[in-house]
């Protein structure tokens, strides 16, 4: 079910605990009790809509969090009440949650639950509330195509958007059949796509996670980085794309300075794993429109690799402050700072921070004045920016062996040949471009900071 933060129920979806067969198998054993003339019960109709039940879990659910929030001040992931097992997670206002009996398998259920904000994300653009409120036919629509009796089936939002559809459709007569992408070998992509350019636009996306202390010794470092995909190609185009892995050079016995160690990589369902086990090519069928390639992680030492000419965008810093603090008063020499009393947190917000500058804040806050000192944590001072066109991880994209080149100062597309084939003819518009496809390449780095320790001064009492 969906629980909007106030308590609020808004969508349910139950299931019976027994499985999809359990009503055949009830009735053939039924009939074979009859030819031995014995008086059988009725079996019970399936389940209505959302039974009190279910709304008097997601009341149960609600306070629960509540109450354990402000006991505990923090909570688990997962939340028990008697013999019902709540999996739940919360995004902007809103907490999806799913109820089992049994001992369900916990890492499928929340790779369901973020499918689900993934595919309302798609549907809604913005997921909250009223979206849910305004949309509530269509949410319910969607939630009986990703999950039948309990179990998740269809949760491509590509394949949903064939036959879930948020337009006004003239009815047309016609015999009934499943829509051709769930039947298909393909079924991420539709048949008949067709544009007068066909083009395609790769985006490299590294977020470095850091932990450093009050001395500067770096305790933590990680990179975690996707490859996002934009494609506007006809028919059905097969991409190959290749890696500086460092697998890929052992096999093929060329140097390993300039290549990468990928770890927990994850792809698309429309790449070909056992082309990849085999010697490392990325080869797939796209899905049209966006999508997400591929994801990996980087467990390595990061060093600081940023030139005085890198312009840092979008910086982010988040100060966090007593929970009893007020009257903020803030002075920035550039930016502007803003007190978030729900985070207790003050988040200094800076558009553009030039390489080799010095920016100061100062904030004031008054404090209640107490008899005892309390101890409390500290939570770490976070940072986050952007730097547009640098990875830290070093890593490259190649298509056949080649480097894709591209200057990052501004926008290139690049004729691809050999490595862009298509099973089918070329179409009228690709004879016209010679059989190229334009590409633009694009990276971008995240970085999030935080120093462990900091210190309030309180004034004596």
């Amino acid at each position: 079910f969906l629980s909007a933060d106030r308590a609020a129920h808004l969508v349910a979806l139950p299931f019976k605990t027994r499985s999809p067969g359990a009503h055949l198998r009830a009735g053939a054993s039924a009939g074979r009790r009859k030819r031995r003339h014995r008086r059988l019960p009725a079996l019970p109709p399936h389940p209505p809509g959302p039974p009190a039940a279910t709304m008097s879990a997601s009341a149960v659910f609600i306070l629960d969090v509540k109450g354990k929030r402000e006991e505990e001040g923090a909570l688990t992931p997962l939340l028990s009440h008697g013999r019902v097992h709540f999996l739940w997670i919360k995004y902007s206002n809103l907490y999806l949650v799913a109820t089992t009996l049994k001992n369900a398998n916990a890492s499928l259920v929340y790779s369901f639950l973020y499918k689900i904000v993934e595919v309302f994300s798609e549907y809604f653009k913005e997921l909250e509330e009223e979206s849910i409120r305004d949309n509530f036919v269509i949410v319910y629509e969607l939630l009986d195509e990703l999950m039948d009796f309990g179990f998740p089936q269809t949760t491509d939002s590509k394949i949903l958007q064939e036959y879930i559809t948020q337009q006004g459709n003239k009815l047309e007569t016609g015999k009934s059949r499943v829509p051709p992408t769930v039947t298909n070998a393909v079924s991420w992509r539709s048949e008949g796509i067709k544009y007068k350019k066909n083009e395609v636009f790769i985006d490299v996306i590294e977020s470095v996670n850091l932990l450093v202390n009050a001395n500067g010794s770096v305790l933590l470092s990680e990179i975690v980085g996707t490859i996002k995909l934009k494609v506007f190609l006809s028919g059905m185009p097969e991409l190959r794309l290749g890696l500086n892995d460092r697998v890929l050079f052992e096999l093929t016995g060329r140097s390993k300075n300039k290549s990468v160690e990928l770890e927990d990589v994850k792809f698309h369902q429309c790449v070909r794993l056992s082309r990849f086990d085999n010697d490392r090519t990325i080869s797939f069928i796209p899905p049209d429109g966006d999508f997400e390639l591929m994801s990996y992680r980087l467990s390595t030492q990061a060093k600081g690799q940023f030139k005085k000419q890198s312009v840092a965008n979008g910086v982010e810093i988040s100060v966090p402050v007593p929970s009893d603090a007020d009257s903020p008063r803030f002075k920035t020499s550039v930016g502007s700072a803003k007190y978030v009393p729900e985070k207790n947190m003050v988040i200094w917000s800076i558009k553009s921070f030039p390489g080799g500058k010095e920016y100061l804040m100062r904030a004031h806050f008054g404090l209640p004045s107490v008899e005892k000192e309390e101890v409390e944590g500290r939570p770490p001072i976070g940072v986050k920016f952007e730097i547009p066109y640098f990875t830290v991880s070093g890593i490259q994209v190649r298509e056949g062996g080649r480097i894709i080149n591209f200057v990052p100062a501004r926008r290139e597309k690049w004729g691809l040949e050999p490595g862009l084939s298509s099973p089918q003819a070329p179409t009228a518009d690709s004879t016209r471009e010679g059989g190229k496809m334009g590409v633009c390449v694009c990276v971008c780095v995240c970085v999030f900071v935080q120093p462990l320790n900091y210190w309030f001064v309180t004034p004596s009492t």
